[in-house]
């Protein structure tokens, strides 16, 4: 494989693509791709415990930052480049915006999108004053105002499809963009819906892709720090902050790490909802990556 170099740029209220151009990647350096709620965080711990083998008490956010987030500054990408160990860093890009390099292991994980929308809606709807003013602060050029937006599920679902990943960001390209690089040797595709089904394979699964070979007594520790129990118990070590303590959800990091459950839209959408979805996500997708987008 050679290196498949972006083809634009992405410069939002959520996004400044351009902090990976002066960033120097590692040979062996992970790239987390993910769009948002698909399972970023679970990844991330997953990784990170992998390159720790199994250490507790590790800062996930300070360890794995968002390299494309527009509030990522030149001096947060220099402490970057002083970690000492086997980096693991998060991008939220459509692969055209992001180049990807032969030596790199990217791994992206994919989650139906009536799920996303629903953990999506308590994301948002929980976050507090502070991220909306954070996110806000930025020039109007950069898109509109950020609005916490309805307590309505249902509603925040209709308007998500109807403007592909309101209020976030586009949906389908993520994840169109990445299927199309299943196949290439350094890019790993996941599903959520993998992870919860059987963990200790997907564990095992990535561990191999990322050539990383631990005992069964450290394994055993990796398995266990990578369940969503252990995950809720330990958010303020796991959930995203900007600094140490400084919360941006109502109810603390535990509301980020919310439920991890699929299927909470399936009585609450109306058969016409769902086949809008489903039709949205085949004109998208086409029907393999629908298919196995809906978990099919």
């Amino acid at each position: 494989m050679t290196a498949l170099f972006k083809t634009r740029d992405i410069h939002s209220r959520y996004f400044k693509s351009t902090n990976w151009d002066t960033f120097v990647l590692r040979p062996d350096d992970i790239v987390i791709a993910t769009n948002i709620k698909s399972g970023t965080t679970w990844m991330q711990q997953i990784v990170s415990q992998l390159v720790f083998d199994g250490a507790e008490g590790l800062d996930i956010q300070g360890l794995s930052p968002w390299v494309d987030s527009v509030h990522r500054g030149p001096e947060d990408l220099a402490a970057l480049a002083q970690q000492p160990h086997r980096r693991f860093l998060k991008s939220h890009l459509p692969t055209n915006a992001l180049t990807i390099w032969p030596q790199v292991k990217y791994i992206y994980v994919a989650r139906d999108g009536r799920d996303v929308a629903w953990s999506g809606h308590n994301h948002h709807y929980n976050a507090n004053d502070s991220y909306f003013e954070s996110f806000n602060a930025f020039p109007a050029e950069l898109g509109p105002l950020l609005e916490r937006g309805t307590p309505d599920s249902q509603e925040f679902f209709i308007r998500w499809l109807a403007e592909d990943g309101y209020p976030f960001w586009p949906f389908w390209e993520s994840v169109r963009s990445w299927w199309a690089l299943r196949d290439q040797p350094n890019v790993l595709v996941a599903h959520f819906n993998e992870l919860k089904a059987d963990l200790p394979g997907s564990i095992a699964r990535i561990a191999q892709f990322l050539d990383i070979h631990p005992d069964a007594d450290t394994m055993a520790k990796i398995l266990e720090h990578s369940t969503f129990a252990y995950m809720k118990a330990h958010a303020e070590d796991v959930a995203p902050h900007r600094e140490p303590g400084d919360e941006i959800w109502k109810g603390g990091a535990a509301t980020f790490i919310n439920k991890g459950t699929n299927g909470r839209w399936r009585d609450v959408l109306s058969a016409e909802d769902i086949s809008a979805y489903e039709a949205k996500a085949m004109a998208e997708l086409g029907p393999d990556c629908a298919a196995w987008l809906a978990g099919k």
